[in-house]
């Protein structure tokens, strides 16, 4: 056969880009205001155009620095808390118990049903109480000062997930939502010592009823699995001696209590390490082993970068050498978040192009976002906090033991509808069941959103163009398509080609319903 005779061959597809491996910090002069809206969306809840621009122009260490160092800032109140009654859930008393006891023995159902009725009613009162701490919680995500201390509480909550229906105790997901608050940017160590302490946690996982005669595995084997380790760390054995070192921790009321009457006493051999463990020496047998910050470097990457790529392709190779440098840096650090994460935020590669736009929003991230970077009403909180469960993301109640697994998990065709009309509703108080009382007392302003806008461009805000550019600069954490551009400025034309408010907001509606809008 001629070379003129042969087949064509098929074009050689290029192979798909990948990003760079590289932790340099990126060059201030290479820092730009995409770079700073970036930084913002996944350290963050995003942010309003003038908030991005002075990120831009403080450079990526000063920008980085604001978000880390979070101690700086100690005005911001605790937004009602203080409201919350520590007792509602309390024990019997001793006396109590025994009267409760001589009711049962002596037949006596009138008295039996009142200790099951107060029983009742103290269960009401607690599903009423954290309902308001999941309107409480979201309105700090959404007003907070420390946006990188929320990212982190909730972090955290899905990483040690520990949900109300079986912790049926308010105060204590309290409790453990302000340790994780406390310890958002802190030490990974010292979180779990305090999380086999915590009252939320022991109960969740079944470790107030772990005796030396009858161990319970469960806090064990999540700790190792699920919490420091990951799959194929750890074997049986170490579960089986982990849950033996684990007995008698439990608690009383509000408070840890070390049952001593109830723990094993006996050697335990944990992760290579042998003796008499107790709780504290079984996490210091798991923080002594080289596979722990590799795990937590790996969530953290994964929560701040996006999904995790098959580990065979290229792009998996190269985000297997960033995760082994973090965990390095993890390692030398003993545990602490803020240098993994000043190193990752800091890094070319958390800048690179390919890792933009390329993780959903989580439901918590889409409400607070859309307030915090549109500058809408909060409306009603009650609302919000109701479409965010229809969303998938119901604040203290994780679906499982394994928090929410995020990503691609949190669309399907009955959230994407919810999450349109939850920005919908956000814009202009409509419901999909009418106009909330909201709409007319707290109208959204769309004016200040285009200041940055007619600063820079004096008279911009009335060119058509110019205005669907800005506002999907602002609204998107990609490069928008020109068919995008071309449909809302048909939108537009159809209005009657004035900008006005009105206008404005329907094109943010539009925008909202856009797929790209689910990106960060």
């Amino acid at each position: 056969m001629t070379q003129a005779q042969a087949e064509p061959r098929e074009p050689r597809r290029p192979e798909p880009r990948v990003p760079t491996a590289s932790l340099r910090p990126i060059a201030d002069d290479a820092f730009t205001y995409d770079h700073a809206k970036h930084l913002l969306n996944r350290a963050g809840f995003g942010g309003t155009p003038q908030q991005i621009r002075a990120l831009a122009d403080w450079g990526p260490e000063k920008a980085v620095d604001h978000l880390l160092n979070t101690e700086a800032i100690t005005t911001y109140p605790d937004n009602g808390a203080e409201s919350f009654a520590a007792d509602i859930m309390r024990p019997l008393t001793q006396r109590e118990q025994q009267q409760y006891r001589e009711a049962l023995r002596s037949g006596d159902e009138d008295a039996a049903a009142r200790f099951r009725q107060r029983r009742q009613q103290m269960q009401r009162s607690d599903r009423e109480q954290i309902r308001d701490m999941q309107q409480w919680w979201l309105a700090r995500m959404i007003e907070t000062p420390k946006p990188l201390e929320e990212k982190m509480t909730l972090f955290w909550h899905s990483h040690f997930a520990s949900g109300y229906r079986k912790v049926e105790n308010s105060i204590h997901l309290y409790m453990q939502n302000r340790m994780f608050r406390e310890l958002a940017l802190g030490n990974f160590g010292d979180l779990l010592f305090r999380i086999i302490r915590d009252p939320a946690m022991l109960k969740y996982l079944d470790n107030d009823t772990n005796r030396a005669r009858s161990p319970n595995e469960n806090l064990a084997r999540e700790i190792m699995e699920l919490f420091s380790l990951g799959e194929g760390s750890y074997s049986e054995n170490d579960i089986k001696n982990g849950a033996k070192a684990l007995t008698g921790y439990t608690y009383e009321g509000n408070d840890f209590y070390f049952n001593d009457d109830q723990h094993d006493a006996t050697i335990k051999r944990v992760l290579g390490k042998q003796g008499n463990l107790d709780g504290d020496g079984f996490v210091r047998a798991i923080l002594e082993q080289p596979a722990c910050a590799q795990y937590i470097s790996q969530k953290l990457y994964r929560h701040f970068t996006g999904e995790f790529p098959e580990e065979r392709s290229e792009h998996g190779r190269v985000t297997l050498r960033v995760i082994r440098q973090l965990a390095s840096t993890m390692r030398k650090a003993r545990y602490s978040i803020k240098p993994v994460l000043k190193q990752l935020f800091l890094s070319e590669h958390f800048y690179d192009p390919i890792l933009r736009a390329n993780s959903i929003k989580s439901p918590a991230e889409l409400v607070v976002g859309a307030v915090r970077t549109l500058n809408t009403p909060v409306r009603d909180l009650t609302v919000l906090n109701d479409a965010m469960g229809l969303m998938g993301q119901t604040l203290f109640q994780p679906p499982n033991v394994a928090g929410w697994s995020g990503e691609r998990t949190w669309i399907n065709t009955s959230t994407i509808y919810v999450r349109q009309n939850a920005v919908t509703y956000l814009l202009t108080g409509r419901t999909p069941a009418g106009l909330d009382a909201t709409a007319a007392t707290d109208p959204y302003d769309p004016a200040p959103l285009l200041d940055d806008l007619e600063k820079s461009d004096p008279g911009a805000q009335r060119d058509p163009d110019k205005v669907v550019r800005y506002l999907l600069n602002v609204t998107l954490a990609g490069t928008p398509s020109q068919t995008r551009i071309n449909t809302l400025k048909t939108f537009i034309d159809n209005a009657g080609g004035r900008v006005t408010k009105g206008v404005i907001t329907g094109l943010l509606a539009l925008i909202a319903a856009l797929p790209e809008y689910q990106l960060k």
